[in-house]
């Protein structure tokens, strides 16, 4: 199971999906009817939608490692991890818009790792079918 690198790629994914709930990927002043704003950070847990998508995402990179017998649907799992790590990374681009000023922070690195881990994910499955596929041809 963990002998293949997809299987690395997408504990990695899981893991860093998992950090996104204790740091932070933008911070600053949010933009409300109080006077005394303060400075808020915007996670996996401040809106519902990150939430829901963030935990779908952990447990998709997480449930995808072991269906290592069944690659195509292993495949078509890490697409639609890629499609939805996209997807949250726009609602974050979109959430910073209810902020009146502040900055990136570091941890964002987190969160397209993530993105990043699925595609490598997606790559060693396809290098794993392209081999299966080869030692087919030669029996």
């Amino acid at each position: 199971m963990l002998q293949r690198i997809q299987s690395v790629w997408l504990l990695l994914a899981a893991a860093f999906d998992a950090t996104t709930f204790r740091f932070p990927f933008f911070s600053g002043d949010w933009l409300g009817d109080d006077p005394e704003t303060k400075t808020v950070y915007l996670n996996a847990q401040t809106t519902t939608w990150l939430l829901i998508l963030t935990v779908m995402t952990g447990v998709l990179a997480f449930v995808n490692i072991f269906l290592f017998d069944n690659r195509k649907l292993q495949l078509k799992l890490c697409f639609l991890g890629i499609f939805l790590t996209v997807v949250l990374l726009v609602l974050y681009f979109l959430e910073m818009a209810n902020f009146r000023d502040g900055a990136v922070a570091f941890w964002v690195i987190f969160y397209f790792a993530i993105l990043a881990s699925y595609i490598m994910a997606a790559r060693g499955i396809r290098r794993d079918e392209k081999l299966i596929r080869s030692m087919d041809r030669l029996r």
